[in-house]
């Protein structure tokens, strides 16, 4: 990340570099940009009336002592403050007050700050490992480009303008109250061509809500978190505390690689014969059984016939069989005894 913000805030010039708008330190997938904050500075350990609104009262009866309240900023001792109607809390006072947040944003520059991201993918059933600085992208290439969906589509330096502006927001109200955006990084590659035409595509979308929903409509509107910086003044321990609001990215990676190989090919052949197998039973079973025309079709499918006519058919041939075997024995013998009555 690179960038240099300028705040003058009540006459008080501040210069913000990467150590001061980024969360956490550099290196991670998710991060926050700040862009817009509300300071309380000079806070220290103490008892001081609550806002007004957090926990409002008429009388010490009204404020219950060692109680919390959950949009409170501290436990409440007891007594009602005449001047602002409002409970006492021991906390760190003053408490902070974040009913009106700045606009236009204070950090407006950052929409001109840039991202650098590097990534790789590995594809071990391939043996594949590839970065998406790839051919072509050199020292001298990433120190004069800048991403662009058509002119420069592998470019990894970023402008956070444009990463909002093509995920579909706009950067000022992003800014204001802070919000999130998916960094899409897609490793979609066909291995039967050279490995240097895998090369990444990145793609922009808001991670809270759409573009086309007013603030009203939606339950929680931005991003915000709160820190602090702690010092001593005069043996006192004090502390700095901002309301950070910000813009958080979270680099997302996909990767799908694919290659022909005649085995998969083969078994998913295979595969498809049984099915069809299998199918020509389920549609016997609808036709036979569930259809209401199931009648129909197995008078179509089955031919029926009578038993006993075949039966009575087959006995038919069975005597007739006998008869014809009887008369030729008989034959046989006739024709042994016509020769003996010759000889005598």
């Amino acid at each position: 990340m690179k960038g240099v913000g300028y705040t003058n805030v009540s006459g008080s010039e501040t210069v913000w570099d990467v150590a001061d708008y980024v969360f956490p330190s550099q290196g991670d997938s998710s991060f926050v940009v700040m862009t817009n904050f509300i300071i309380t500075e000079g806070q220290k350990m103490g008892k001081c009336p609550e806002l007004t609104g957090k926990h409002n009262c008429t009388s010490d009866a009204d404020c219950v002592g060692g109680s919390f309240k959950r949009t409170g900023h501290g436990q409440t001792t007891g007594v009602c403050v005449n001047k602002t109607q409002t409970c006492e809390v021991l906390a760190w006072c003053p408490v902070e007050d974040d009913r009106n947040v700045p606009n236009p944003p204070l950090l407006m520059s950052a929409e001109n700050y840039t991202l650098f991201i590097k990534n790789s993918v590995t594809f071990p059933l391939f043996g594949v490992t590839r970065s998406n600085l790839v051919e072509g992208i050199d020292k001298n290439y990433i120190g004069k480009c800048l991403f662009d969906p058509k002119e420069e589509p592998l470019c990894p330096i970023f402008k956070l303008g444009d990463i909002v502006k093509l995920s579909g927001f706009s950067f000022e109200k992003l800014a204001q109250e802070g919000g999130a955006i998916g960094i899409v990084v897609d490793w979609t590659c066909n291995f039967d061509v050279d490995v240097k035409h895998c090369k990444p595509e990145y793609n922009f979308h808001g991670l809270y809500g759409n573009p086309s929903e007013t603030d009203d409509a939606r339950a929680s509107v931005g991003y915000n978190f709160r820190y602090a910086k702690y010092y001593m003044e005069d043996k006192i321990p004090k502390r700095t505390l901002l309301k950070v609001f910000g813009i958080r990215f979270d680099v997302i990676v996909k990767s799908l690689a694919r290659k022909f190989d005649i085995i998969p090919t083969l078994t998913a052949i295979g595969s498809g014969v049984g099915i069809f197998g299998v199918a020509t039973v389920v549609c016997d079973l609808v036709l036979l059984y569930l259809l209401p025309k199931r009648e129909f079709y197995k008078n179509m499918k089955f031919k029926y016939t009578d038993t006993q006519t075949q039966q009575d058919s087959e006995s038919i041939d069975l005597d007739s069989n006998a008869y014809k075997t009887l008369e030729a024995n008989s034959r046989r013998a006739q024709d042994k005894d016509e020769p003996n009555v010759s000889a005598r």
